[in-house]
């Protein structure tokens, strides 16, 4: 396989080049965004016909929710202008395209875990501009797969458990959100489901689509600091315990609308690839990997 992986420094870009440099059936060109700007589309379309690979994986993304209420052009360009110019040079040499969104293309509130074929209504302009590139992706390369996760954590990058551990360092008492629902991600996981998908392409399955992969059990924000800080207190990262308040999305205001809703329903990628959903936490218990 030639695989191309674009952001390769963010959470899910550095768990795919550490899976794939284990590989010795694989040639890998990781790039990240100042090796590659995934917006400019000549620059996309020299760097794709020259390395010529099998699948591109976009691993890039515009991923401040907040500062996208602000930032909409630089979001769009990210989200929807840089897949859109990767599915153009994928389809030119007919190679297949992974794509990775997101569960905030969906408004939150079903009360049903959501499946693919759920009509999308995203709230914030971070879900606006990544369903704009799901779109982008599908009319430009009829190869694709668009992989949409939720809540991701691992050891590379910002996220809700080094996040959690960090405030506690200087707090006894946290406050976090617990009318929010869905399954938290371990990144690794994810880079795992997209390598078994490579895998099973270019063995012939060309089940092309929108799927979804998160974790589970589904849990609040809230019971999922709490999880977070138990496991951090088993393993003396912690050395005392942290109140954590429940506390409601009215109560925390945020400039971008978050989705109360976020579970998804995995059973098509688990039909289709046989990828079972994230054990999130079996991943916190290598929690001292997140510091």
């Amino acid at each position: 396989m030639r695989i191309l992986v674009t952001g390769k420094n963010g959470q899910i870009g550095s768990c795919l080049v550490n899976q794939f440099n284990t590989m010795p059936d694989v040639t890998l060109l990781a790039l990240d965004s100042e090796q590659l700007d995934i917006t400019n589309a000549i620059n996309v379309n020299n760097v794709v016909a020259e390395f010529n690979p099998n699948i591109i994986i976009n691993a890039a993304a515009y991923t401040a929710v907040d500062k996208a209420e602000l930032q909409s052009e630089l979001a769009y360009a990210v989200n929807r202008d840089g897949p859109y110019n990767l599915a153009v040079a994928a389809n030119q040499i007919n190679a297949v395209i992974i794509h990775i969104s997101t569960d905030y293309v969906f408004a939150g509130d079903s009360v049903e875990c959501y499946v693919e074929t759920d009509n999308t209504n995203p709230h914030s302009e971070y879900g606006r501009s990544k369903l704009a590139g799901e779109q982008a992706v599908t009319d430009a390369c009829a190869q694709h797969i668009i992989l949409r996760t939720a809540w991701v954590f691992g050891e590379h990058g910002n996220n809700f458990v080094n996040t959690m551990l960090r405030l506690a360092k200087t707090k006894d008492t946290l406050a976090v959100v617990a009318d929010q629902w869905g399954g938290p991600t371990y990144a690794g996981d994810i880079a795992k489901a997209i390598v078994t998908i490579s895998k099973q392409i270019v063995a012939g399955n060309q089940a092309y689509g929108i799927y979804h992969y998160s974790g589970f059990p589904h849990v609040s924000w809230h019971a999922f600091a709490l999880k977070i800080f138990d496991i951090a207190l088993d393993q003396n990262i912690l050395k005392h315990s942290i109140h954590v308040n429940a506390v409601t999305t009215q109560d925390y205001p945020t400039p971008a609308k978050r989705p109360a809703n976020s579970r998804l329903n995995c059973h098509k990628i688990e039909r289709i690839f046989g990828i079972q959903q994230s054990d999130w936490q079996a991943a916190l218990t290598r929690i001292k990997d997140y510091l």
